[in-house]
């Protein structure tokens, strides 16, 4: 027996392709939010390097030629250390000091103590943030343990030193600066090279 048209039921073909274009719409979607999830990582530190958000930038500077720069005797500033650990580090991490008292244009040393807490050895990188931002291009680093990987062997402690100066051009209303570091596990990276 013949099959009759119903009009109460859509054409099974129409409607599979309907479904199909839906899934590879859907497929498309996921895909350019996987892509974009991938790209907002660089995107972000372009981003910061960019505008000094968050005081990440590449105009913090190593300092030269510091002996020729003008103290200011007339002005302190207050330098504020911070120190945080990735998730991952089993480490002590801590300001020999948390602030001081600096005259712009002075060189000052201060120190950072790190201890590896794990039974095995690790590679940690510091990364530093300023704020408030404007002044990341203020604050000169002649010495840092934050410009190379530290190697730790397992329960190995150490102090490192900061060298730095803040520059006397400084704008007048920062009259506090904050310099954090982060120390992340990149031991796995250190391995590869």
């Amino acid at each position: 027996m013949p099959k009759q048209f119903d009009p109460e039921q859509p054409d099974v073909k129409a409607r599979s392709r309907a479904n199909g274009r839906v899934l590879a719409r859907l497929g498309v979607v996921v895909v350019a939010m996987f892509g974009f999830g991938f790209a907002m990582v660089p995107m972000y530190d372009v981003f910061c390097d960019l505008t000094g958000l968050n005081g990440k930038s590449s105009r913090m500077t190593v300092a030269q030629n510091v002996d020729s720069m003008r103290i200011d005797k007339n002005r302190t500033v207050t330098v504020e250390f911070v120190t945080n650990l990735n998730q991952s580090m089993n480490w002590e991490f801590q300001p020999m000091r948390s602030t001081m008292r600096v005259h712009p244009g002075k060189l000052y040393t201060t120190s950072f103590y790190a201890r590896n807490k794990a039974l095995q050895d690790m590679v940690g990188q510091a990364i530093p943030s300023i704020a408030p931002a404007p002044a990341a291009t203020y604050l000169r680093k002649t010495e840092c343990f934050c410009f190379r990987r530290q190697p730790f062997k397992a329960g190995q402690r150490r102090s490192m030193p900061v060298s730095f100066v803040v520059d006397a051009e400084l704008p007048e209303e920062i009259n506090t600066i904050t310099l954090s570091y982060t120390f992340f596990d990149v031991t796995a990276q250190a391995s590869l090279q």
